[in-house]
């Protein structure tokens, strides 16, 4: 999951100086978006061009779908504003249309909103890891202490899967990474036609949003940074998705105690501890006898897991296992079921997931290290602790560059006996070679070290949620002492994750403030906790995009 939310790779940079001058950026033309993006004829998209590897501008490219809103106040534009909700994995290519929201309003009228899919999402080089027919396969099954066999079938799974992101992207696996991220988002900048950047990042786009302003400080404009990653390069990600474990438990507590309150509507117990009794009940049914034949105990954590992100689910998940284990399932259906027509996307978003984090840093190869710290946590933390450890699994088996390479010249030499495939072989050759050579002169490199001097940067604006599961509360304090001059705004007491133009009007004021006058709180303030849902309540459709799971 994250952390997104949801790294430097193979491909990536060390440091500032290590990073091959961007090659020139051409003016995007915009137009009609098209049918597949499923947006209004208000949008308009184009395509921006950038390099697979920088360190070979002239070599292959890959081409980054973008959407766009112009300032609906053209004699208050500022410029454009950047969003990205997070991931890896997700697409900003609905932003645009938050400027009709009311809480948006006041942005829109000053900036063009701009969304684009990241490099393997979407449309823009996308990347497949799994058939997704195969990815969808349901009923699953979570286990919160899981047997030896059932270990066992997850590492065989997991080994399986990183085999199949090699197998399907070949040599141009490793530069999907953070650092490429944060190149293409400069790209980005300059084919808007701006001079310097106004992004706003949450989750996982606070990370190499962190990236960019390490590695182009002199290209920002303004910057939020929206439930902060912990950037330490000793947290990415290996650690961070530890630490994301403690923390989800912390948050399925508040919502345990939370139905616990609610009793008289629930009917699922007065206490935390009773709560969560129903809770295993419902998956162990559901473990034995999958509802409608899909929903198992994995499909049930899935759906649950979303209670950790945004309180606004609080209510709906009460409301489904209060209705399954009462006779009634057609809430658990509803929240819970699978859906097919979504099948390709998830797919494409979890392998855009498992190739960032995993090329960004050094995973542990060894399972007894996995098994041991996973072990140890759940004890403490068991609600996702090894669904967690499932998810990033595969980057203990991740290939290196020169695997990678070794597997496209192996698939080009299967398709050697198509008629048209000889430049194919000699081009996958010469890619293979190149790859080699890099691998043995470079290595594998360590994520980027994010921080900035004093000055070096415009002051940037961090808000966090104090409770925040998916990006516990201490990155926010991590970068913030990283980069000099930034104001971290806190909302006390809460653990929505995505906090800015949502339902806390303190957060939003500073966040407006910020990006329409360029207004930087103190170092650090406070606002009080927006309030809790009440039972009944329906959930609003989330302004950001889930990270991660």
């Amino acid at each position: 999951m994250v952390t997104a939310l949801a790294t430097a790779p193979a491909g990536g940079a060390t440091g500032a100086a290590a990073a091959p001058p961007a090659p020139v950026a051409h003016r995007i033309e915009f137009g009609r978006c098209a049918a597949v993006e499923h947006l209004p004829s208000s949008v308009e998209c184009g395509r921006l061009t950038v390099p697979l590897d920088y360190a070979r501008p002239d070599g292959k490219k890959i081409h980054l779908t973008v959407s766009r809103i112009r300032a609906t106040a053209r004699g208050e534009r500022q410029g454009s504003l950047v969003f990205n909700p997070g991931g890896p994995g997700a697409s900003s290519m609905e932003f645009p249309l938050y400027g009709a929201l009311p809480k948006w309003s006041k942005l829109a009228r000053a900036y063009d909103f701009v969304g684009y899919s990241p490099r393997g999402v979407g449309r823009s080089a996308p990347l497949s890891c799994q058939n997704p027919k195969e990815f969808a396969k349901a009923p699953t099954d979570s286990r919160m202490h899981p047997d030896a066999a059932f270990k066992r079938q997850k590492r065989a799974e997991a080994r399986e899967y990183a085999r199949g992101c090699v197998r399907r992207a070949g040599a141009d696996l490793p530069y999907y990474n953070s650092i490429n991220n944060a190149r293409d988002l400069d790209m980005l900048r300059a084919a808007l036609g701006e001079k310097k950047l106004t992004f706003m990042g949450a989750s996982y786009g606070t990370y190499f949003g962190a990236v960019y302003a390490t590695l182009f400080p002199g290209h920002v404009r303004r910057m939020i940074f929206d439930s902060v990653v912990n950037p330490s390069p000793r947290q990415i990600w290996y650690r961070n998705n530890l630490d994301q474990d403690i923390a989800f438990e912390r948050r399925w507590g508040d919502w345990l105690r939370w139905v616990a309150r609610h009793d008289d509507h629930y009917h699922l117990g007065t206490t935390k501890k009773a709560v969560q009794h129903a809770y295993d009940k419902a998956a162990g049914k559901l473990r034995r006898t999958p509802l409608n034949g899909k929903i198992g105990a994995g499909q049930l954590q899935s759906a649950f897991l979303k209670t950790g992100y945004n309180d606004a689910f609080w209510p709906m998940r009460a409301e489904a296992l209060s209705g399954y284990l009462h006779g009634n399932p057609k809430p658990l259906i509803a929240q819970a079921l699978p859906q097919a027509a979504g099948a390709a996307a998830d797919e494409n978003s979890n392998a855009v997931y498992t190739a960032v984090e995993c090329n960004d840093a050094s995973w542990p190869h060894d399972w007894r290290t996995w098994n041991r710290d996973n072990t140890e946590i759940a004890r403490i933390a068991p609600f996702e602790t090894w669904d967690n450890a499932w998810m990033n699994l595969p980057c203990a088996y991740w290939p290196d560059r020169s695997q990678s390479a070794a597997a496209e010249l192996d698939a080009a030499v299967r398709r050697a006996d198509h008629p048209a495939a000889g430049q194919d072989l000699v081009d996958v050759a010469g890619h293979a070679a190149e790859t080699q050579v890099d691998a043995a002169l470079h290595g594998r490199r360590g994520p980027l070290d994010v921080r900035t001097a004093p000055g070096a940067l415009p002051p940037v604006l961090l808000l966090a949620a104090e409770r925040d599961a998916a990006t516990p509360y201490g990155g926010a304090l991590e970068l913030q002492r990283r980069l000099p001059g930034s104001s971290l705004v806190t909302e006390n007491g809460a653990g929505t994750h995505g906090v800015a133009f949502n339902d806390n009007a303190c957060v939003n004021k500073y966040a407006e403030a910020y990006l329409l006058h360029g207004k930087i709180p103190a170092h650090k303030v406070y606002c009080a906790s927006r309030a809790e849902p009440v039972p009944g309540q329906q959930a609003t459709r989330a302004q950001h995009a889930l990270p991660g799971k």
